[in-house]
């Protein structure tokens, strides 16, 4: 029986990680086959240093008819993108759960991998516990909330910088809304929050508080859900971004395991 084969979106930090642990044999039954990037150099590089095909569009990724897709790009990648690699055949591993606030896509993608009998695979990203919060949204209806810490640095290039918050000398509060709300300004900085909503109570219904902290280095989240018969709270720190990288790791090993937890 042939390997799995694996496809990747995106050449940046986190599938270099993903690609590297396919060649340090922590994904024993895939075969890297195909990248597609944004930039055509940093593709044709990334597919040289891992012997695989550098794609120009989403179409010559589809054609080399991947098993897996697995996105580490952008929340614009996976809106452009998803339908056609399901309706290409291949399930999707997906990082860029940003997307998927738009509960019409959310929908949308979801009746496309029903039709094509392929899954879309939510990567836990910088934050677990989704077994915990579906358990929970299963027995009756539940509240969440999420609160971020953020350095203040990490927040430059988005609405919510200014440049008083460089000189902060106590937290200070830059963000309260629904998560719907807070990926529509920060596309890129909170996709766990989508991802626990999803998981619980749903964007429209999941708050989110944003603290911006002086010297602050990573990002840290504080998961709360309450139901009638179940209460829990999560604690996540990650010093860097290299545990979304892992999560899609572990979705690719649990996906051909025997035993899944």
């Amino acid at each position: 029986m042939g390997k799995i084969k694996l496809a990747l979106i995106g050449c940046g930090y986190l599938n270099e990680i993903v690609a590297n642990a396919l060649k340090d044999g922590y994904l024993p039954e895939y075969e890297l086959i195909a990248v597609l990037g944004k930039d055509s150099n940093r593709t044709k590089a990334f597919a040289e240093r891992h012997g695989c095909k550098a794609c120009a569009d989403i179409d010559e990724l589809m054609g080399m008819k991947p098993d897996f897709t697995a996105e580490a790009a952008s929340v614009k990648a996976i809106q452009e993108y998803s339908e056609t690699i399901l309706n290409g055949g291949s399930n999707l591993v997906v990082l860029s759960i940003g997307a998927f606030a738009d509960r019409e896509f959310y929908e949308r993608v979801k009746n496309t991998a029903a039709q094509n009998k392929r899954r879309v695979y939510i990567a836990s990203g910088a934050v677990g516990g989704f077994d915990v919060l579906r358990t929970a949204a299963l027995m009756s209806p539940i509240t969440a909330s999420i609160g971020a810490q953020k350095a203040p640095a990490s927040l430059k290039n988005t609405p919510l910088f200014t440049n008083e918050l460089m000189d902060i000398t106590v937290p200070q509060q830059v963000f309260s809304g629904t998560t719907k709300e807070a990926i529509a300004i920060l596309p890129t900085k909170v996709n766990v929050a989508i991802a626990t909503a999803l998981a619980s109570a749903g964007p429209e219904n999941t708050t989110m508080n944003i603290k911006a902290v002086p010297g602050f280095k990573g990002d840290e989240y504080k998961i709360e859900i309450q139901g009638e018969e179940v209460r829990a709270e999560l604690n996540i720190y990650s010093r860097t971004s290299a545990i979304a990288a892992w999560s899609v790791v572990e979705v690719l090993q649990n996906a051909v395991a025997p035993i899944v937890f």
